[in-house]
């Protein structure tokens, strides 16, 4: 059973993400200001260190955050369609979460081993989807041929590179082309 000293905890380290989300979508993570959220959360800077030893341990948390969520969003596709969509709606309803992880990498951050385990578990959905196919050896090609598709599409879709086309790509509307995920 959790004290109530670790649901505080938990709820002030709640709150500190919470913050450093809202900072990451109006300034980005280059800015990322650890003594700026310490304010909005109306602590000192020193005293966020009691919740998240280092910015690194910040950040670390909220790659793991995202990565875990967009798993979340594509466990229960079944086909390579709903995968796309999937990934695609989670990387509209936040398009900072996804350049988060997905964009330029962040100076000086290096990610510990363990955090892309979370993201191997999309990459499990695609050759679950992919070994509902029929077999010809190719399902891991394949998979990640797709991966690097859907994240070139939305990479372009983000960055407003679309605009011929009004807000959706012409490969995420009907009729779909063959440059589709």
């Amino acid at each position: 059973m959790e004290t109530s000293r670790e649901r505080y905890r938990a709820q002030v380290r709640a709150e500190i993400k919470r913050h450093a989300w809202e900072q990451l979508a109006t300034t980005g993570v280059s800015a990322l200001s650890l003594n700026a959220i310490a304010r909005h959360v109306g602590m000192s800077g020193p005293a966020l260190y009691r919740y998240f030893p280092s910015r690194d341990d910040l950040i670390t948390d909220l790659v793991r955050d995202a990565y875990r969520s967009l798993a979340d969003a594509v466990q229960a596709a079944v086909s390579v369609t709903e995968v796309a969509y999937a990934i695609r709606e989670w990387a509209l309803a936040d398009p900072q979460r996804y350049l988060f992880v997905y964009g330029t990498p962040i100076p000086g951050y290096h990610a510990p081993g363990d955090t892309t385990k979370i993201s191997d578990e999309i990459m499990t959905v695609l050759l679950r989807v992919y070994a509902a196919e029929p077999d010809d050896g190719r399902a891991l090609r394949r998979a990640v041929t797709f991966w690097t598709r859907v994240h070139g599409v939305l990479s372009l879709e983000l960055a407003g590179h679309f605009p011929a086309w009004g807000s959706t790509p012409p490969c995420c509307s009907p009729p779909r082309s063959t440059l589709c995920p």
